[in-house]
């Protein structure tokens, strides 16, 4: 089950102001919350991390 577009849409805008991991809504992931992670990185959002 995927996320919605405009959550997926909104999510990379906001990482790609984030040089670390973050939610949707822009909240650190912290790396014990393994569901968020696995979201992360299958929905590619990991792809938008301010480098």
């Amino acid at each position: 089950m995927g996320i919605k577009v405009e959550v997926k849409n909104n999510w990379i805008e906001i990482q790609r102001k984030n040089s670390e991991p973050v939610n949707a809504i822009g909240v650190k992931i912290e790396s014990g919350d393994v569901a968020t992670l696995k979201i992360w990185r299958e929905e590619g959002i990991d792809q938008f991390v301010k480098k």
